[in-house]
């Protein structure tokens, strides 16, 4: 197996909840708690789990724009985890966001050839015609042409204004790229491209992919792993295939029921997920799936179940796996 590009070891991200003139701390938001994983070279690791789980929180921390609460966070071997700013600098080189909003994550007021140039002026890269020209190089690996570096952002579709996120990620060559749900924006039509383009680009540069998304269809097409979230932990880690396959935990089984099924004519076993997520703030004891799953017995509901590996490269947090 390739070596790791990024390596998080328990990582917890917990908020402050202040109340009051002396702003006293009366409790905390548990929005990652516990979370461990590998992204290796040349790979994706697809994330996924609904809306409110901590997805992206746990890519704002591993690149460091959160400070992490507890835990490591590896890049390449070199631990970042609690390194200053200028101490980081060199290693933001090495990592890059695509943002889910595309539109939003781009500056209203910068051409789309600045925005990409950006990066490569920040780390005083190259000169001013240098630059220029490696923009322009960027613009055609993403499927643009040069001739739109002086549009703006308004002046492109959401599937350019996404290429031109790529682009600027890409510009100075990182080794992991953390891409936070970057086609839930899109129509279904334009993702297709979106996701296509990054598998070149992956395949080009042999980038590695913490991709993160709230739909199981998107992550089986590009992830090599895939990490199941709840409530801010991983409840299943394991090799796309195997997990599609035989999903072991009841969330895991609940989300690939909802994946629409292309064929009108097959019918798939529904498995509803009952009531509401629980708040981060104040999370159930035991299981924290306890609450919504319809094998649940009393051990779940004292007994935190513990990540443990059940098969080869197959780890699941359930009692009864």
């Amino acid at each position: 197996m390739s070596a790791a590009v990024l390596e998080v070891a328990d990582l917890k991200k917990h908020f402050p909840i202040k109340r009051g003139i002396i702003r006293r701390t009366i409790g905390q938001v548990y929005a990652v708690d516990g979370v461990s994983f590998e992204v290796h070279e040349g790979q994706t690791l697809g994330l996924v789990g609904e809306s409110g789980c901590g997805k992206s929180t746990v890519a704002r921390t591993v690149l460091r724009l959160l400070e992490p609460t507890g835990g490591t966070i590896k890049l390449n071997g070199h631990d970042i985890t609690h390194l200053s700013k200028a101490e980081l600098r060199p290693y933001r080189r090495g990592m890059q966001i695509i943002f889910q909003d595309p539109y939003s994550s781009l500056n209203p007021r910068m051409t789309a050839g600045d925005i990409v140039g950006e990066p490569l002026e920040v780390h005083d890269v190259g000169r001013r015609k240098q630059r220029a020209e490696q923009v322009a190089t960027l613009f055609e690996q993403v499927g643009l042409s040069a001739t739109q570096m002086k549009s703006f952002p308004h002046e492109f579709s959401g599937g350019q204004r996404q290429r031109i996120s790529i682009a600027r990620a890409l510009a100075l060559n990182p080794k992991l790229i953390v891409a936070d749900e970057p086609v839930s924006a899109l129509d279904v039509s334009i993702q297709a491209q979106v996701i296509n383009l990054m598998m070149d680009l992956q395949r080009e540069k042999k980038l590695s992919y913490l991709f993160i998304a709230h739909g199981l269809a998107v992550v089986e097409h590009i992830s090599h792993r895939v990490a199941v979230m709840y409530l801010g932990k991983i409840v299943e880690y394991a090799e796309k295939k195997r997990l599609f396959l035989n999903p072991l935990h009841p969330y895991t089984e609940a989300l690939l029921a909802a994946v629409p099924v292309p064929n009108p004519k097959l019918r798939r076993a529904k498995r509803p997920l009952a009531g509401d997520v629980p708040s981060p703030v104040n999370p159930p004891p035991g299981c924290p799936f306890h609450t919504r799953c319809g094998y649940a017995q009393d051990r779940c509901r004292l007994e935190v179940p513990q990540l443990r590996e059940v098969a080869p490269g197959h780890w699941v947090s359930c009692h009864f796996r």
